[in-house]
């Protein structure tokens, strides 16, 4: 069984976006930002490295796809973007979406039933998963699906937007497995599911 971890930015409040899907807080929509820790950024890359494929919902793979596939060939990139595009790109990704019709970088679209993919996907070999994007690990989260929830938080409050937790209709008991900080305030932590 593979571990289904949902792993995002998210603010104090409780959002990783702001209302109109704005990510300015958090320096950006297209990924990790260097410019408020170089250290955070590359947490993410290694991340990325580890990771055995990646389910992303349409929102965020359209920021992603737009700025990483080709970010280390733009003038003034600098090593951890290359190393951090080059990871990103040989990342096997899967993408849900009913309204996009092709997508590349290593990926494969999905149009039907999120949560019977994921449940496949979970059950069969490889490494760990990571879901990104709220809409879809919301899915997942009903379901019963995540194992683990890594949150980078923010010392911002945005007041209103797309909450990283979604409404649940039975508690889900957590444990704290890692707590860690990053310049700036920012605070990683890192939570199992007990079964």
């Amino acid at each position: 069984m593979r571990k289904l971890t949902y792993a995002m930015n998210v603010t104090l409040d409780g959002y990783v976006a702001a209302p109109g899907d704005d990510l300015g807080w958090s320096g950006g929509g297209d990924g990790p930002d260097s410019s408020s820790s170089d250290e955070l950024f590359q947490f993410w890359s290694d991340r990325v490295a580890t990771t055995g494929l990646a389910l992303y919902g349409r929102k965020l793979w359209e920021a992603m796809s737009s700025a990483w596939p080709t970010a280390d060939q733009r003038p003034g990139a600098t090593p951890a973007e290359i190393e951090f595009a080059g990871r990103w790109r040989d990342l096997p990704k899967v993408v849900f979406s009913s309204t996009i019709g092709t997508v590349d970088w290593n990926a494969r679209l999905v149009t039907g039933d999120a949560v019977a993919e994921i449940t496949r996907l979970k059950a069969g070999d490889g490494g760990p998963m990571d879901i990104v994007g709220a809409t879809l690990a919301a899915a997942a989260m009903r379901a019963g699906l995540i194992d683990e929830y890594l949150l980078v938080t923010y010392p911002v409050l945005v007041g209103g937007g797309t909450p990283f937790f979604t409404a649940l209709d039975t508690w889900v008991n957590l444990t704290l497995t890692e707590t860690r900080t990053f310049p700036g305030g920012l605070v990683l932590t890192r939570y199992e599911t007990r079964r």
